[in-house]
């Protein structure tokens, strides 16, 4: 890790809980609320990115606002809870996932990094004018989770050329915070895909953490001889927990976010959630100057990170072509 790197996340850390007591120390200041469905070590460097993204626009933390930091711990059900908690402190602004929205539809949201549409979920009218109390960014570009999941997959293939049966990792839906969304739109793009690609796709859907080592004991013993991760925020809430799983496997892995190509996974493929988490703070300054969120555009993504991970491809006795290396933007040796 770049010194750089590790002393923003160091102090992202150590400002995370401390910014509860800060809000209600000045209370004269905007608030705003981040609520983060994961761990806070993974919240810190995402914190550190939204007051840069406030300080592009010219707002200064202690200065013209406060943060109030939760995070859920990768357990989404306390969501509504901790979403609460942080309504009845009046806080300006929200920059959270996006189906915070339905828990508090009257408050001002910046949504940042999600890989679902705003429009079909009913967050906004449009991407161009919200129109609602809702904006922010997301992970896909024109073209939806189809789109993605076929670029994620041509790479893989070119990686494992020979797959028969691929397996999905994905969320079972869970009321009320509309986890398993993406899952579902991954497993029937990928169900379409496979018959292009000529191989067989099975979905092995859990419903909490512990549901991972006998749905990847059942994929083993199926015959699956590659797995897809799905990119619902359960699972990158929860990557501490799952590599291990996958490694264990001895499966080649495709996988979605940067963080899970540094962590083990063979190859992934999407935007930097952290770079959504700056452009959300910006948009969060742009509100609490006054801008309305239904007049401010849905931010699609234009740049996407391919990470190789040498290190998983040489113990899984994979060779990588000099083409699809020349193509990385990240490689982990």
């Amino acid at each position: 890790m770049k010194r750089r790197t590790f002393l923003q996340a160091a102090g992202g850390a150590a400002m995370a809980r401390p910014m509860r007591a800060l809000a209600q120390k000045d209370a004269k200041l905007p608030l705003v609320a981040v609520l983060f469905t994961g761990p806070e070590a993974v919240l810190a460097p995402r914190l550190v990115a939204i007051r840069e993204g406030m300080k592009a626009e010219g707002l200064v933390e202690g200065r013209h606002f406060v943060i109030d930091a939760r995070f859920a711990d990768g357990d989404v059900t306390r969501l509504p809870e901790l979403a609460r908690q942080q309504d009845a402190l009046g806080p300006k602004v929200f920059v959270a996932a996006a189906y915070v929205h339905n828990l508090l539809p009257e408050r001002p949201l910046v949504f940042t990094a999600i890989a679902v549409d705003p429009i079909a979920l009913g967050f906004a009218k449009s991407y161009t004018q919200p129109g609602g109390m809702a904006t922010g960014n997301v992970m896909n570009a024109i073209g939806g989770e189809e789109t993605m999941t076929a670029k994620r997959l041509g790479f893989f293939l070119e990686l494992v050329p020979n797959i028969k049966r691929l397996g999905m990792f994905g969320v079972t839906e869970i009321p009320g915070v509309q986890l398993g969304l993406l899952a579902k739109q991954e497993a029937d793009a990928l169900r379409k895909l496979s018959g292009q690609f000529g191989f067989s796709f099975e979905n092995y859907p859990i419903r909490i953490i512990d549901d991972l080592e006998p749905a990847l004991a059942k994929a083993l013993a199926d015959g699956v001889d590659a797995f897809y991760l799905s990119g619902d925020p359960f699972f990158a809430t929860n990557l501490s927990r799952v590599m291990p799983h996958l490694v264990a496997a001895g499966k080649p892995t495709l996988g979605v976010y940067p963080d899970w190509g540094r962590a083990g996974v063979l190859l992934s493929y999407s935007t930097d959630p952290v770079d959504g988490f700056r452009r959300a703070g910006a948009y969060a300054a742009k509100i609490l100057n006054g801008a309305k969120p239904g007049d401010l555009p849905i931010e699609q993504a234009s740049k996407f990170t391919l990470v190789l991970n040498l290190k998983t491809a040489k113990q899984l006795g994979i060779s990588v072509p000099p083409t699809l290396l020349s193509l990385a933007d990240e490689v982990i040796e």
